[in-house]
């Protein structure tokens, strides 16, 4: 454990335990009103779930991930490809509506969405399948589709859920990987002319499908201005809410635990508004110190894709880097009202069983990548050397 320990980017793991242990803090803090009153159960409900979320998923990620080589991973990835797009398709029959979405199964006391996990197999199955292309000579260009291919096809079975969030963040990160694998950036002319018959034909058949893309309760969250001026409406409340709370905090917050907003004006305070209850009671001062540290892990993330010994180990952790940003973006733009609320959580922040265990395990990934890349780059030189 010393020697894994030794390779690892000790930086990330401070700023994801800090973050880890903090968000469970503030868990308590911003759902303490609402387990009781809203959802009738004990105080530290959410605050215990979360800790066995966290404490699964760091066990499993310092005992399964660190010492299961890359390589390995292109066993895996077909099948969980596979048991994701089952998943994703029997959710229309076993899936449970919340927030009218059928995103979740019920299985005992918890609930497993497999959405979120989708984010994470996708992440891996481009960089086992682009690793593969690489090795081939002469690789026509479009079989660099094929991957794409396969994995829009979960996005639009999460759209249809309907979820467009995870849907956006999803086909974002499968867009921004493609994009920057060497074999699509050489034949970058050819790469577009496909997008755009593509595209063209997608919208010339929803056109004249006649199917409805969006129902008049998603065309409301596209009316994202302003939220306080609908106060009284679905497509205000939460956000003003959120307003609110920001407002109230000031630089320095109303202290720990003294949230007003949190009594239940924001219904999602422990998860998709957990963001303005934190700046509520702890300040403006907290509530940007915490997008430094994200930006911090995003930058030791990105550097360690740049460092990526080959390209297998630069997607992986590129993939993750575009998965954490787009969720930090997604959620803190929405909740400003400077793009429409989708509903997205906070990375080690928002209570989530299902996206917690998630975003720790891609981390370890991360930190895998790490590991690989120290070691393959210690024993080039002691090959140069014994040259």
């Amino acid at each position: 454990m010393k020697k894994i320990l030794a390779k690892m980017d000790i930086w990330l793991l401070i700023i994801m335990i800090a973050f880890s242990i903090f968000g469970l803090i503030m868990i308590f803090s911003s759902s303490s009103v609402s387990t009781v009153l809203r959802y009738n159960v004990p105080q530290y409900h959410f605050f215990i779930r979360q800790a066995m979320f966290l404490a699964a998923a760091f066990v499993a990620g310092f005992i399964v991930v660190l010492n299961v080589p890359t390589s390995k991973y292109k066993y895996i990835s077909p099948l969980a490809m596979a048991a994701v797009i089952v998943a994703l398709i029997g959710l229309f029959i076993y899936g449970r509506i919340t927030n009218n979405a059928r995103s979740w199964y019920d299985i005992g006391p918890f609930a497993l969405q497999p959405s979120e996990f989708a984010k994470s197999v996708i992440i891996v199955f481009l960089a086992v399948s682009y690793s593969r292309l690489e090795k081939i000579k002469n690789a026509n260009i479009y079989l660099s589709l094929i991957p794409v291919a396969l994995s829009l096809i979960v996005a639009i079975l999460i759209a249809m859920q309907p979820d467009f969030g995870t849907a956006i963040i999803i086909s974002g990160i499968i867009f921004f990987i493609f994009i920057s694998i060497p074999l699509v950036k050489r034949n970058l002319i050819k790469v577009l002319k496909v997008g755009v018959i593509a595209v063209g034909v997608a919208v010339v058949a929803l056109l004249y499908s006649g199917t409805e893309i969006l129902n008049s309760r998603q065309l409301q969250r596209f009316e994202f201005r302003n939220p306080c001026s609908r106060y009284t409406e679905d497509t205000g409340y939460q956000v003003c809410n959120g307003f609110i709370a920001i407002h109230n905090g000031g630089l320095f917050g109303v202290g720990l635990g003294n949230s007003s907003q949190k009594y239940l004006y924001l219904p999602e305070s422990h998860t998709d508004f957990i963001f303005p209850i934190i700046v509520e009671e702890l300040g403006a001062i907290v509530g940007t110190l915490i997008i430094i540290l994200y930006v911090a892990m995003l930058y030791r993330i990105l550097k360690i894709a740049r460092e990526g010994e080959n390209l297998r180990l630069s997607i992986l952790a590129y993939g993750v880097f575009l998965y954490l940003l787009f969720h930090i973006l997604v959620n803190l733009l929405g909740i400003l009202a400077l793009i429409p609320l989708t509903g997205v959580p906070l990375p080690l922040l928002s209570y989530g069983g299902s996206f917690t265990v998630n975003v720790v395990i891609m981390l370890f990934v991360v930190q895998r990548v790490t590991i690989e890349n120290k070691t393959i780059k210690n024993k080039r030189e002691i090959a140069g050397l014994a040259n």
